[in-house]
């Protein structure tokens, strides 16, 4: 039965100070410089007796074990059930590190500082709930999304450091721009979007959904959005909307896509920021130019499924792990010289003698919303556009939101681990059984066809 919608957004400041370690490279970096301010942007919706809350905050990564504690504080304060939560990251490679990544450590009282910023946020979002009206729509982008695993040329090695063979794809060849043939598969341009406005038609917020990794156009040490925080500025400024007004950009299937066009390098600006505020707000005016022709709806059916999945995990053979431990043992860590051949061997070295410890099996989380026509699945990872053109072909006015609810990495599609490439590398980020994603894109499947 469809009742009157509520809905209630709210943002809340998580700039960190500077000082702050930086991950989301193989190295760690300090911020030493704040661009422009980070934010946990949250929109709550409540139909019935169902309410739901997905928050959206500018950070790379953020493990379940974190975000399960966020969503117990939040329940207290607002009885939404952890379940019907949906936190995920943007993926910004600038902003405070929470979580260990490669050689990017996490800065411990930033970790203490967050949960309560996030927790402020959706009960914010909660206690603002109005009476509203919702629409969705989409728009095709592909101008500035790109497959980033490329076919190279007869005679070109992409070494595997981890191996120590050869992949058959390399990821981001910089530097071998001469050497590619064309990108293994195509990636996901739909630009998709849920509308909110109070009953008055006052804005509320909007949630976009764009598959591009993150842009990068800033100097190591800087804290920055990147072109999610500039889509939601310019789209307030081009909207007219008040300062209430919660714009969010929310990342998809971007696990093998991004901005950099090694087969136009000249394409665009190269000043730090620049590419940022194009792209941002290029796809602030697709969707102002979109939102014109919307249809609200001011009742509608709000329901959600969830389950948690067990997925396997790979570690390294007995030979892997011995010669692992050979070259961590005979490695200056604090004295690594930039990312060469000899610098990746030691850091995946590394990584796999702690991802030896890992279980041998986590519960992997699957979720879905639907909000009247719409259906927005949750996934904690990173995955590829395949994966998210795979269940739009299922499903009309559907969108994914990765890097939600956990995070375990990449999940690359079976074939794609078998081609090699960075994102397949054995590594704490890349550790799931090869049939993961399979399994994890069948459950959605089965949740989504329940509503």
């Amino acid at each position: 039965m469809q009742e009157k919608i509520k809905a209630g957004a709210s943002k809340v400041n998580i700039t960190p100070p500077l000082g702050t370690l930086i991950n989301g490279d193989f190295i760690t970096h300090y911020a030493t410089d704040i661009h422009d301010n980070l934010f946990a942007k949250a929109l709550v919706l409540q139909s019935g007796n169902i309410t739901v809350a997905i928050c959206v905050v500018d950070i790379c990564a953020m493990r379940r074990e974190f975000l399960d504690e966020v969503k117990q504080l939040v329940q207290r304060q607002t009885g939404i059930l952890p379940q019907n939560m949906l936190i995920s990251s943007t993926h910004t490679h600038a902003s405070g590190s929470i979580e260990s990544l490669l050689l990017g450590n996490a800065d411990l009282p930033y970790r203490e500082k967050l949960p309560a910023l996030i927790v402020q946020a959706i009960v914010q979002a909660w206690q603002n709930l109005v009476n509203a009206k919702i629409g969705f729509g989409s728009v095709d982008v592909p101008e500035y999304v790109l497959c980033r695993r490329y076919r190279m040329k007869d005679g070109y090695e992409a070494k595997n450091p981890v191996t120590d063979g050869l992949d058959q794809v390399k990821t981001n060849p910089f530097g071998a721009e001469g050497q590619i043939i064309a990108p293994v598969s195509k990636p996901d341009a739909q630009l998709c979007y849920l509308a909110v406005k109070n009953e008055n038609d006052v804005w509320l917020g909007i949630l976009g959904n764009y598959s591009m990794h993150y842009v990068g156009d800033w100097q190591s040490g800087t804290i920055s959005s990147d072109y999610f925080g500039e889509f939601s500025d310019q789209l307030k400024e081009k909207l007219k909307a008040g300062d209430s007004f919660v714009g969010m950009l929310s990342n998809g299937t971007s696990g093998d896509a991004n901005i950099w066009d090694f087969l136009n390098s000249n394409r665009f600006p190269k000043e730090n920021f620049e590419k940022s505020r194009l792209i941002g707000g290029n796809l602030a005016e697709k969707v102002f130019q979109s939102v014109q022709q919307i249809n609200w709806q001011t009742e509608l059916l709000l329901l959600v499924q969830y389950e948690d999945v067990p997925i396997r995990t790979r570690k390294p053979d007995a030979a892997m792990l011995a010669s692992a431990k050979k070259i961590v043992a005979n490695s200056n860590y604090e004295q690594l010289q930039g990312i060469d051949y000899e610098t990746m061997r030691k850091v995946y070295a590394r990584e796999l003698v702690l991802l030896n410890e890992f279980p041998d099996t986590i519960m992997f989380p699957v979720q879905a919303f639907k909000i009247g026509d719409v259906v927005i699945g949750g996934l904690g990872g990173e995955f590829f556009a395949e994966t998210g053109l795979t269940l739009k072909d299922k499903n009309q006015h559907y969108f994914t939101i990765t890097l939600a609810n956990g995070y375990v990495g990449y999940v690359c599609p079976e074939h794609e681990i078998e081609r090699g490439g960075y994102e397949t590398w054995l590594c704490r980020t890349s550790c799931l059984e090869v049939a993961a994603e399979e399994i994890i894109q069948k459950q959605l499947s089965e949740l989504i066809g329940k509503f």
